[in-house]
C-alpha cells in the first residue's frame, strides 16, 4: 500500500503540470492574452502605477517571450524546487534547489494571491465540511430503510422525491431559494446573502437571555446563514448516493454470503447491519471521490447566488476580470484537492474490502 501512495503522490506532478499547462494555455490565447485585464486599467493608473505593472508583467511571465517561456516562468514561481534566479534565460545565474513558492499578486484587488485564499479557502473548506456528513448521513440511513421496505411506502415515496430533486439545478433551487423563502415579500425567514449579519461581531458568541427576551448570539446568527447554502450543496448529493445505496443494499441482499448467514440462524439486522453493509458501502466510497471536486465546483454557483466569499466567488471574479495569478492558483489548489480525492478513495476503499490490494 505504501509504495502505491507514493506512486500516486509521484504521477500528481505530470498531472498536474498537464492541468494547469492547459488552462494557461487558454488563457494565453484568449483575446488580450496574458496580463490583459492589467493593461486595460492602465488608463486609469498613474505613471509609477503604470510603470510598476509593466515591470511586473515581465518579471512574473515574461511576456516578450514564447509562450512556453511563460508557462515555465510561471510553473518555476509556484514550484518549490526550482530555478532560484529570476532570470530563467541566463544559465550562468541559474541556483537549483529549495525555494519558497509564490502565487503571484492579484493586480484587481492589490493583494497577494496567498492572503485572498487565506480568506476564502476556510469558508469553502467548512461548507463541504458541513455539507459532506449530511449527504452521507441522508444517503446511507434513507438507502438502507428504503431497500428493507422494498416496493412499500417509504420506498417509493423517496425514489420519486430523490429523483426529483436530482433533477432541479443548483443555479434554478437557489434562486428560488432568494425569491420565496429570503424575500421580504413572501417569508423573509433566512437572510439574503453572506455568512454574517451587519451587527455579528457585537453580538455575544451563544444566545442569551435578556431583559426584552431571548437574542441570538454569533454562532446562531453563523448558523442561520449557512441554512439555504448548505441546503443547495446537499440535495443534489444526497439524492443520488441515496440511489445508489439504495440498489447496493439489495443487491448485497440476494449475494450468496448473505445466505449463508440467514442459513446460520442469524437475524435479518445482524446479516445487514454486519455482512451486507460494508459491502453495500463500496460504491459510495467509489463515488466519493468525485464528491468533493463536485462540491468545490457546485460552490462556485452557490457562492455566486449568496454572495458567500470563497473560492468559488473568487474563482468567478477572477475569469470575469482576466485576473491571472488567481485563475493559474485555484487551478492548481482544485487540481491537488481532485487527485487527493481520487487517492484517498482508492485507500478507504482498500480498507473497506480486504480483498483489495493495491501491492
Amino acid at each position: 500500500m505504501l509504495t502505491y501512495i507514493v506512486r500516486r503522490l509521484l504521477l500528481m506532478i505530470p498531472t498536474l503540470i498537464g492541468i494547469t499547462a492547459l488552462v494557461f494555455s487558454i488563457m494565453a490565447i484568449a483575446p488580450g492574452g496574458i496580463g490583459a485585464a492589467l493593461r486595460a486599467a492602465e488608463g486609469n493608473m498613474r505613471p509609477e502605477q503604470r510603470r510598476e505593472i509593466e515591470e511586473y508583467l515581465k518579471k512574473q511571465y515574461g511576456l516578450d517571450k514564447p509562450a512556453y517561456e511563460q508557462y515555465l516562468r510561471w510553473l518555476n514561481n509556484v514550484s518549490p524546487i526550482g530555478l532560484k534566479s529570476p532570470d530563467i534565460g541566463w544559465p550562468h545565474r541559474w541556483r537549483f534547489g529549495v525555494k519558497t513558492s509564490e502565487l503571484g499578486q492579484s493586480w484587481i484587488r492589490r493583494q497577494p494571491v496567498m492572503d485572498i485564499f487565506a480568506t476564502a479557502l476556510p469558508i469553502t473548506l467548512l461548507l463541504n465540511a458541513v455539507t459532506i456528513p449530511i449527504i452521507y448521513a441522508i444517503a446511507v440511513t434513507a438507502g438502507i430503510y428504503a431497500a428493507r421496505t422494498r416496493g412499500k411506502a417509504f420506498d417509493l415515496i423517496s425514489g420519486t422525491t430523490f429523483m426529483a430533486l436530482w433533477s432541479i439545478p443548483v443555479m434554478c433551487t437557489g434562486v428560488l431559494m432568494l425569491g420565496f423563502l429570503a424575500n421580504k415579500d413572501y417569508l423573509q425567514a433566512f437572510p439574503t446573502g453572506g455568512l454574517h449579519s451587519t451587527l455579528a461581531q457585537a453580538m455575544p458568541f451563544l444566545p442569551h437571555h435578556t431583559a426584552s427576551g431571548w437574542e441570538a448570539g454569533w454562532l446562531t446568527d453563523f448558523i442561520w446563514h449557512l441554512v439555504l447554502p448548505v441546503a443547495c450543496l446537499t440535495y443534489g448529493g444526497f439524492a443520488f448516493l441515496s440511489k445508489l445505496m439504495r440498489a447496493s443494499v439489495l443487491e448485497n441482499l440476494s449475494a450468496d454470503f448473505a445466505r449463508t448467514a440467514r442459513a446460520k440462524g442469524l437475524s435479518e439486522k445482524v446479516v445487514l447491519f454486519r455482512h451486507v453493509l460494508r459491502n453495500s458501502l463500496l460504491p459510495l466510497i467509489t463515488v466519493a471521490a468525485s464528491i468533493l471536486p463536485g462540491l468545490i465546483g457546485g460552490a462556485v454557483i452557490v457562492e455566486s447566488i449568496f454572495s458567500i466569499n470563497g473560492m468559488g466567488k473568487t474563482m468567478v471574479d477572477a475569469i470575469f476580470v482576466k485576473d491571472q495569478d488567481v485563475v493559474m492558483a485555484e487551478t492548481l489548489v482544485v487540481g491537488v484537492v481532485t487527485l487527493f480525492s481520487l487517492l484517498l478513495a482508492d485507500v478507504c476503499y482498500a480498507i473497506a474490502d480486504p480483498r483489495v490490494s493495491y501491492d
